[in-house]
C-alpha cells in the first residue's frame, strides 16, 4: 500500500492530486504538507511524496526523503542546473521519478515529437515549439516545453544554450539554419497548450496536445507514485512508467 505524502495540499495541482489519489485503491493519502508547516513531520508519516511545488523546495523534500528512505514523484518545474544535479544525486540513493510532465498525451507527444524528428529533418524543415499556460504560471519556458527542446537537440545535434531562440524582436535578419524558435504565451486560465511545428517550403506538419483538466497530471503522477513502489533506486521518467522506452 502506498501511504502517500501530498505536498503543496492548497495549491492547484495539490488539490488535484488529492482528488485523484481518492480514487486510486492502491494509495492511502496519510499526510499532506503546505507552506509553514513541520516537513518533517509529514514525510515520517509516508513512504512516497507527490511533489508539485516550487523549485526552491525541492533541496529540502530531498533532504528529509534521504534521510527518511522515502519515495518521490516530484512534477515541479522550472529547476535550476544545481537543483537539478541534486536530483540525479539523490536518485543515486532513492528511486524517484522525475517528469515535466505526467499526461499520458504529453508522453505520447515526446514520443512523436523524437520520431518526427528523425523524420523531418532540419535540412528541409524549420522548427519552432509554442506554448500557452494560465496567467498564474511562474516559469518559462514551461517544463513540458523544455523537455520538448531537449528531446529536438537530441535529434538534430542541435545545442539549448546557442541554437534556442526565445521569441523574436526587431530585425533580426534571416533565420539561421539550425536554429530552433521557442514562443511562450500567458493568459487567463489556460491549463496548457504545446506545440511542435515542423515547416518546410510547401508543406508543414504540426503535433499539439491541449489539456483541459489538471486532473490528467495528477492521476498520471498518483500512477507513477504505484508504479515506483517497488523499484530499486534510480531516475526515472514518465516515459518509463509508460513502458515507451
Amino acid at each position: 500500500m502506498i501511504q502517500l505524502l501530498v505536498t503543496g495540499k492548497s495549491g492547484r495541482m495539490g488539490q488535484a492530486v488529492l482528488q485523484a489519489a481518492s480514487q486510486e485503491p492502491a494509495v492511502t493519502v496519510a499526510s499532506t504538507h503546505d507552506s509553514g508547516e513541520s516537513l518533517t513531520a509529514a514525510i515520517t508519516q509516508a513512504n512516497t511524496v507527490i511533489d508539485f511545488t516550487v523549485h526552491k523546495f525541492t533541496r529540502e523534500l530531498l533532504d528529509a526523503a534521504l534521510e527518511k528512505g522515502t519515495h518521490l514523484v516530484i512534477g515541479t518545474t522550472g529547476h535550476t542546473d544545481e537543483e537539478r544535479e541534486a536530483i540525479h544525486e539523490a536518485a543515486k540513493t532513492l528511486p524517484i521519478v522525475y517528469a515535466p510532465n505526467f499526461s499520458i498525451g504529453v508522453n505520447t507527444l515526446f514520443w512523436l515529437t523524437q520520431k518526427a524528428a528523425q523524420i523531418l529533418t532540419q535540412d528541409r524543415f524549420d522548427i519552432e515549439v509554442t506554448e500557452m499556460h494560465h496567467r498564474h504560471k511562474i516559469d518559462s519556458p514551461s517544463g513540458t516545453a523544455r523537455r520538448l527542446l531537449e528531446i529536438l537537440n537530441e535529434e538534430t545535434g542541435t545545442d539549448y544554450k546557442k541554437d534556442i531562440v526565445h521569441g523574436r524582436f526587431g530585425n533580426v535578419g534571416p533565420r539561421p539554419p539550425r536554429e530552433i524558435g521557442m514562443h511562450t504565451l500567458r493568459g487567463g486560465d489556460v491549463v496548457g497548450d504545446h506545440t511542435v511545428m515542423f515547416a518546410a517550403d510547401g508543406e508543414r506538419v504540426e503535433l499539439t496536445h491541449k489539456a483541459s483538466s489538471r486532473l490528467t497530471f495528477a492521476a498520471g503522477a498518483v500512477r507513477a507514485a504505484v508504479w515506483l513502489y517497488d523499484k530499486p533506486a534510480g531516475l526515472y521518467d514518465m516515459q518509463d512508467v509508460l513502458g515507451l522506452k
